[in-house]
């Protein structure tokens, strides 16, 4: 079984999706670690329910990005982790990591990449008035969601629609999305590469 570790910044409702699915069977994945960059963050608390490992730090107690990073891979290695899977982890990953787990590390967004990258992507498709926007899955990079496209799926954008009530069809969307996708991925992976 593949072993994961699960980047999460928030509420962690994406990591209580990939959790369930791995206890329902649908994922097959051995979650080894939780790395937060807030401790005090709510997905700590699920994490620490399941008897999930968690590593948290604090990025402003080191001098660079590098330097965390460093101590996250030590951490990684030293749970076997083959596979990094963010879920609403708010920083770009750097140089260090990538190089570390390259082609190894997918994000979920919530748009349909290109359209409204970075934070509150809810609220940009809101404010721009479109008709739709979406869920994406993609590989990560060093830009701020700009790596390769895995999957997506569309998401209408109803009249009346608030920041609340279509985050909410989102995240629904999202919970089902990519366990699915992690599963699929993970029984392609091999050593080395980007699954494709």
């Amino acid at each position: 079984m593949r072993k994961i570790a699960v980047f999460a910044s928030g509420s962690g409702s994406n990591f209580q999706a990939i959790v369930d699915a791995v206890v329902a069977g649908e994922l097959q994945a051995d979650i080894q670690l939780l790395v937060c960059d807030k401790p005090g963050a709510k997905v700590v608390d699920r994490a620490r329910k399941q008897g999930i490992p968690i590593f948290t730090f604090m990025p402003k107690t080191f001098a660079t990005k590098a330097d965390f990073e460093k101590e996250i891979v030590s951490e990684l290695h030293a749970y076997g982790v083959e596979f990094i899977v963010l879920a609403g982890y708010m920083r770009l990953i750097g140089e260090v990591l990538l190089d570390a787990y390259e082609g190894k590390i997918v994000n979920i967004h919530p748009s349909y990449l290109p359209a409204f990258p970075g934070k509150n992507a809810v609220g940009q498709a809101l404010e721009a008035n479109v008709a739709e926007t979406g869920v994406t899955v993609h590989y990560v990079d060093s830009g701020m969601d700009t790596g390769p496209i895995i999957e997506q799926v569309r998401i209408p954008v109803l009249p009346g629609d608030t920041e609340i009530t279509l985050q909410e069809r989102i995240q629904k969307a999202e919970h089902q999305l990519y366990p699915a996708i992690i599963s699929k991925l993970l029984q392609k992976d091999t050593v080395g590469g980007i699954v494709r």
